[in-house]
């Protein structure tokens, strides 16, 4: 265990509304509507805050998680957080937390996911654990703390759910990272969180308009940081193109490594993990999007939540080549 982690307050809080466990199924060949045997199969704790927790964790920085996960299949959640020394903050339901199942074909490298849509609390739970969560955060981070809010809202959460996280968090001299999709993407973007990092996608419904290259995705995100209360740097990741890295002053593409892939299930997550870490590292926008897409070069060549030695990923991160915009 890193010996950073016994600091009073961690330096990165990660908050995951709706955790699941992936199955990862893995085929020769996925053929819908027919049976097919599976040459392996893989169970890892996921959900985009537990990823980002897991990858910062690997890398040495403290780390707590928060949010709800179900009872009844808590055991390799805590023995995940047991094994990474990452401090685990989460409320306990009743019940199983969701399971999504990823079927991946190794013939064409493709990820087929099945997503469950997580536990159904009444309004008023709903309320009142937000309000716990909130008082939680209060005991958990201090000024220059980051906090991670990402992934999806489980069902019947309100749309302005990050945002009300986000203006809290703010209030308590603490950063952001935003890395949600649809309306509590939008809604959370008004509250002007640190960054955001949405993929081309998500971008392109955020703003209304198809995005069909890099330099329409800079246009977007310059459009973005005009706003009033908007984000201070956007991230647009961008898969085989590598991810674009925006804030009021430079646009720059970093490029993807070579590298080889087992699962792209969870890189996202890595990026933001590199992110956050870049910001506590103090780096600028450069450095911060070699380490980001470092983080998510190292991820791709594993199944699960799981980074190579940081060692490995500094080495990757040296390997990133970067261009820029006008």
């Amino acid at each position: 265990m890193n010996p950073s982690m016994h600091n009073s307050h961690p330096r990165v809080v990660a908050v995951a509304l709706n955790p699941a466990l992936d199955h990862t199924l893995e085929v020769d060949q996925l053929r819908l509507g027919e049976v097919n045997r599976a040459v392996r199969m893989q169970v890892d704790v996921g959900g985009k805050g537990i990823n980002v927790a897991s990858c910062l964790a690997d890398f040495g920085v403290a780390t707590a998680v928060t949010g709800q996960i179900g009872r009844d299949n808590a055991a390799q959640f805590e023995t995940l957080f047991h094994a990474k020394g990452i401090d685990n903050r989460f409320f306990y339901l009743d019940g199983l937390t969701r399971i999504n199942t990823k079927l991946v074909d190794k013939r064409s490298g493709d990820t087929t996911d099945i997503n469950m849509p997580g536990p159904t609390l009444e309004p008023e739970a709903i309320q009142a654990l937000f309000d716990r969560l909130l008082a939680r955060i209060d005991g958990m981070v201090s000024p220059g703390s980051w906090v991670v809010a990402s992934g999806s809202l489980p069902p019947q959460w309100p749309a302005d759910t990050y945002q009300r996280l986000i203006t809290h968090v703010h209030s308590l001299g603490a950063h952001v990272l935003l890395d949600a999709s649809g309306a509590a993407l939008n809604a959370g973007v008004g509250a002007a969180p640190d960054i955001i990092k949405p993929n081309r996608a998500e971008l392109s419904e955020l703003i209304g308009q198809t995005l069909t290259d890099a330099d329409s995705v800079v246009a977007a995100a310059r459009e973005l940081l005009a706003r009033p209360n908007a984000p201070g740097t956007v991230v647009v990741s961008m898969g085989g193109d590598g991810a674009l890295f925006v804030n009021r002053k430079e646009a720059l593409l970093a490029h993807p490594i070579p590298t080889e892939l087992i699962s792209t299930v969870g890189a996202g997550d890595a990026m933001v993990a590199g992110i956050v870490a870049a910001q506590i590292a103090g780096l600028g926008l450069s450095d911060c999007a070699r380490l980001a897409t470092a983080f998510a070069a190292g991820k791709l060549a594993r199944l699960g939540p799981h980074l190579p030695a940081p060692d490995t990923v500094r080495a990757l991160a040296q390997m990133v080549h970067i261009s820029s915009f006008s």
